[in-house]
């Protein structure tokens, strides 16, 4: 007798006023088996993972667990079929212990009624044990960093006996090493005969971690492939529907290496952050800052941008010394910056996108201290024409759109200021793979134009792939450069950890 999946989907349309999300999607999991789901921004996988977890109800559509109709209208009906969903923004109390968070809702009780934290304690402590996971389960949440925090999330899950557990962007935010120790736990979760459906844009990691890949575009599957016989190129190709030559682009004018720097950094320290942190970028050249979340690369960014107080050291601009003590004082000077929490620090979520365009160049599009309407959305369209987003965006809330579109806005924001340098930390983080392939094309594009552009990256790949030099940093410290053509990942991260520090 042939075994049923763990759970299935068959048929599902989910439709909104003015659009189809989802038209006729199946999609099955098997016992023990991870399944990678893969698709552009707006293919349809949120909306497909909702309506699993309970938080949306299909139109259209069935679903089953174990062979039998499942009546899923509530994340408690999902729960109950032992379906637990692990979403980007962690739903964890942070004030609270470990365990305090994976027993919330499930506190055992004393004989008098009260919570019984010893046995929270015991019962979390030989949870994490069985997961291989080494955290303290009286540590304070918000003590952990984010790989900790979802391994969290997932004994959180595992306590409430899911049998499937799904993952959305479980690594956005994590380090290599950090990717490396959740990929282990996903491994142990299937060792267990748990089930996992892996929501990434990471190619690396889909072919490295899932059993099988559901693609989905505008909507639909539009298959579903073995991964070990498929290579993540034509996994990318299915997903946008074109091939994709070159993901990163190549350089199309040689550098003059003996220009002066654009931007030269001298000794930059920031207090306990950063210790005498030096680099330059020439015009058109692209420098990488590298290295392990912690490392200072962001303290770096900021610092520089006037957001950070410096503490010592000095910056120039085209050979000239120039005292930088606040981000006006940077933008007057040249400097563009795109934050790496775009929504939080880049964008104005609730307001048009053509405002969040123009809010660096008011000076541009004002007389007399007032805003023309007309010169802002003159301004808005040609950005809007430049980056590839449809003309009538720029009047929607710019939290409504994808996560690659919201990174368009900040860039076009600081393009249409027309900076010297342009500082851009984590700009793909969360983006999918379609829209990187644009960015990395925008980023050759501005550089080409004569700007020095300073890449944050995480991704050792889009490192490797972006830079013309990399600078690695460890403990707030740079501690060697690489020209691109003798890069390579392992010299990379034998760098950044200071595990190898000769590496060929």
């Amino acid at each position: 007798m042939a075994m049923h999946p763990l759970v299935e989907m068959r048929g599902v349309v989910k439709r909104y006023p003015g659009v189809v999300a989802l038209r006729d999607v199946s999609m099955s999991v098997q016992p023990g088996e991870v399944m990678a789901l893969v698709g552009e921004n707006g293919a349809g996988k949120s909306t497909l993972l909702k309506i699993l977890a309970g938080a949306v109800r299909a139109d259209e559509g069935v679903i089953e667990v174990n062979g039998e109709v499942a009546r899923i209208h509530t994340p408690r009906d999902s729960q109950a079929y032992g379906i637990a969903v692990i979403y980007q923004e962690l739903n964890l109390a942070n004030d609270l212990s470990v365990a305090e968070n994976i027993y919330v809702g499930r506190e055992p009780k004393t004989r008098l009624g009260t919570v019984d934290f010893r046995a929270m304690e015991q019962g979390t402590r030989h949870l994490l044990t069985d997961l291989g996971i080494d955290i303290s389960p009286t540590a304070i949440v918000g003590d952990l960093n984010i790989a900790l925090r979802q391994m969290v999330e997932i004994a959180k899950a595992l306590l409430i006996d899911a049998r499937l557990v799904v993952m959305d962007e479980p690594t956005s935010s994590l380090t290599e090493e950090e990717v490396e120790t959740l990929l282990k736990l996903v491994r142990q979760l299937r060792s267990k005969g748990v089930s996992v459906i892996y929501v990434s844009h990471r190619m690396r990691e889909v072919s490295a971690i899932a059993d099988r890949i559901t693609v989905m575009r505008d909507g639909s599957v539009v298959g579903v492939r073995d991964a070990s016989t498929t290579s993540p190129s034509g996994i990318v190709q299915m997903m946008v529907g074109r091939e994709l030559e070159d993901l990163y682009g190549v350089r199309t004018a040689p550098l003059d290496m003996t220009a002066t720097p654009t931007l030269e950094v001298r000794g930059l320290g920031s207090g306990r952050l950063l210790h005498d942190v030096s680099f330059a970028v020439r015009p058109g050249e692209i420098l990488v800052l590298a290295g392990l979340i912690g490392a200072g690369r962001s303290d770096a960014a900021l610092a520089i941008f006037g957001a950070a107080k410096r503490t010592q050291g000095e910056i120039l601009i085209d050979g000239v010394p120039v005292a930088l003590h606040s981000p006006p004082e940077a933008m007057a000077a040249g400097i563009g910056f795109v934050p790496e929490d775009r929504k939080a620090m880049g964008l104005f979520l609730g307001l048009p996108v053509r405002e969040n365009m123009s809010s660096a160049s008011l000076d541009q599009i004002s007389s007399r201290s007032f805003v023309s309407r007309t010169r802002e959305r003159t301004l808005a369209k040609k950005y809007a024409k430049q980056l590839g987003l449809r003309e009538s965006a720029i009047e929607v809330g710019a939290g409504t759109l994808s996560g690659g579109n919201q990174q368009k806005v900040v860039l076009a924001r600081w393009l249409a200021r027309h900076p010297k340098i342009l500082i851009l930390d984590e700009p793909t983080r969360g983006v999918d793979v379609g829209a990187k392939a644009e960015i990395y094309q925008l980023i050759r594009t501005i550089a080409a134009e004569g700007v020095a552009v300073v890449v944050i990256s995480s991704e050792l790949t889009e490192v490797l792939g972006i830079a013309d030099r990399i600078l690695v940093m460890r403990e707030g410290y740079g501690v060697g450069e690489l020209d691109a053509a003798d890069a390579t990942e392992r010299r990379v991260m034998a760098m950044a950890t200071g595990v190898l520090e000769d590496v060929s």
